[in-house]
């Protein structure tokens, strides 16, 4: 593949967690060509005690994105990872989560916070929060109930009938814009429910997936989840990726294993996927070669 066929490709990762930490850190060499569109509504962990006590958004997923983007280490980088340990208050809290929420405090917009530590630590790749209003995931049961929270979310006995957020909020506008100049845009790996269904349920965020020229592309997790999500088939998350997009079809179905029952109108790039150490998580390289393969194909 030439150096002209990627000089111009935009790359737009959609998720959270580990998952699209993962995805970025196996772009890193496109830089400021990938941008990541991260969920905000996190409830646990040192997140959710810094959200019940300040407020805000949450940091945690943005923070471990950054983490995973890291290049060159540094004193910086040392303190951005660094969780406290011991008896008191902060056990258990990321400085990063910390410092986030500080620079949130002494900038305009949660995004200036962003950018300020990506430019301290030399990450090229842009990182955009889904929104920079606070929300918390929600979801109906088929019983009628109505469940709160990320985490409350992942502890279901059955898959939900639907998500929502609570409250209703807009877009970064950042994030829009970057998925409407996308060429490839990719949803997942990572925690379906609670990490790439929360940016979906956004309005502008759908208009703009309805009317986005790119090759959207779905990355399949290599184990089953734990959770609700885990008693999902694959066509039913498409489904509601697809329902949750205006009826957008996605084009593209990464996956380590052929995916018989999908329908043709899928096209499947089936590829070994897996780290050689944990075959449960995605090999840098190999995601990368994937998304290469992507970009050929437009």
């Amino acid at each position: 593949m030439s150096i002209e066929s990627t000089a111009v490709t935009r790359i737009v990762a959609i998720g959270g967690g580990h998952g699209l930490g993962r995805v970025l850190s196996s772009l890193s060499d496109y830089g400021s060509q990938v941008t990541g569109v991260v969920t905000t509504t996190d409830n646990g962990g040192s997140t959710g005690r810094i959200r019940a006590c300040q407020g805000g958004i949450a940091w945690g997923d943005m923070r471990n994105c950054i983490n995973q983007l890291i290049t060159e280490p540094s004193i910086g980088s040392m303190i951005f990872e660094y969780r406290f340990r011991g008896n008191g208050e902060l056990n258990g809290h990321n400085l990063g989560n910390l410092m986030l929420t500080a620079l949130d405090n002494l900038c305009i917009r949660p995004l200036d916070a962003i950018n300020l530590i990506r430019d301290m630590l030399h990450v090229k790749p842009y990182i955009i929060p889904m929104s920079e209003h606070p929300s918390d995931l929600a979801a109906i049961t088929y019983g009628g109930n109505i469940i709160r929270g990320e985490t409350s979310v992942d502890e279901l006995a059955e898959i939900p009938k639907r998500l929502y957020l609570e409250p209703a909020i807009p877009a970064t506008k950042e994030a829009v814009s970057a998925i409407m100049e996308a060429d490839i845009i990719l949803l997942g790996p990572g925690s379906f429910l609670t990490s790439i269904m929360p940016v979906l349920l956004l309005r502008d965020i759908e208009q703009a997936l309805k009317v986005s020229t790119a090759k959207i592309a779905f990355i399949t997790n290599l184990d089953k989840e734990k959770g609700p999500a885990g008693e999902m088939s694959l066509e039913t998350m498409l489904h509601w990726c697809e329902r949750a997009m205006a009826g957008r079809v996605i084009d593209t179905i990464i996956t380590d294993v052929h995916q018989p029952q999908l329908a043709p109108q899928y096209q499947q790039l089936v590829l070994d996927l897996a780290s050689n150490n944990h075959e449960w998580r995605h090999d840098r390289n190999k995601l990368k070669h994937a998304v290469d393969r992507l970009i050929a194909s437009r």
